[in-house]
């Protein structure tokens, strides 16, 4: 069996999987199992035997094995056996590289918060707030901000207000003309978070294990929010690491949800309909 010990993950994956795991005891993350999953083309998500469903983003451009069958089948999480897996067999799967696997695995790790916060509430001393991390992080005029992907949203309300920002982007073909004057390659990360003061990046980076090493570059002072469906809605991992909002998502339709992305649905076909964002604030 995988063990946390013998396989990598990033370190703020591994902590959120621990406190999952000690908040609902590790009898219960043993009980339940997977009832459902969809690997959609945008989102995966994974229902568990308890009706809950977990997202994730679907990393499709980070699986180079995806150009034939025989190739993909590796990199795939064991099609046709994943109903009836117990949650805990599938986060072990966060130790592993493969970005599906991980994939599915985070997916499992929300609909075991969402378990959580079902049974307890959100996480304590911190405050709850519906709607988007953008305008929950609230940056001050002329506050040097940096992106980590190509926010076709974000991009537009920082070029209307005048603000200072900078986009971290593997693939630059993703921005547009107008778009490219504020485009810095990956590799540039370490410099231009040194100088932001504040952060905007998507749970993605939890899939690629490059999270960690982003929020570690951040200067004293510097304010961070790691957003999208596959942010994990727990804040204290997240706090001791610069992080200051975590705007996640809860599924309020579960079957409507995944039925959706089966059919290849986004998140524009299900925000605020089936999935409501949730922002953690502190």
């Amino acid at each position: 069996m995988l063990t946390q010990s013998s396989l990598h993950a990033d370190a703020l994956l591994a902590e959120l999987h621990a406190s999952v795991s000690a908040a609902l005891g590790a009898q219960a993350v043993e009980r339940l199992q997977v009832a459902r999953a969809v690997l959609g083309l945008f989102f995966t998500g994974v229902q568990l035997d308890n009706g809950i469903v977990g997202l994730c983003a679907t990393p499709l451009k980070s699986i180079p094995q995806a150009v034939c069958c025989p190739s993909s089948a590796q990199a795939m999480p064991v099609p046709g056996k994943l109903i009836g897996r117990s949650a805990a067999e599938l986060l072990q799967d966060l130790y592993r590289p493969q970005a599906l696997r991980r994939t599915l695995a985070i997916a499992t790790l929300n609909a075991l918060v969402e378990t959580l916060w079902q049974r307890d509430g959100p996480p304590p001393d911190v405050r709850v707030q519906a709607g988007d991390a953008f305008d929950a992080l609230a940056i001050a005029p002329g506050e040097r901000v940096a992106l980590v992907g190509a926010f076709p949203p974000y991009m537009r309300r920082l070029r209307q207000a005048g603000q200072p920002f900078t986009v971290l982007e593997l693939d630059p073909a993703t921005l547009k003309a107008e778009e490219l004057p504020y485009y810095r390659p990956a590799h540039q990360a370490p410099e231009v978070l040194a100088q932001c003061d504040a952060l905007i990046t998507t749970g993605t980076t939890l899939v690629n294990d490059s999270l960690d090493g982003l929020l570690a570059h951040l200067r004293p002072g510097a304010r961070a929010a790691v957003v999208g469906p596959s942010a994990t809605l727990l804040a204290a991992p997240f706090a001791r690491r610069g992080v200051r909002v975590v705007g996640g998502t809860r599924v309020l339709q579960p079957q409507g949800l995944l039925d959706l992305l089966a059919e290849g649905g986004s998140g524009y076909h299900f925000f605020d309909k089936a999935v409501q964002r949730v922002c953690l604030c502190w």
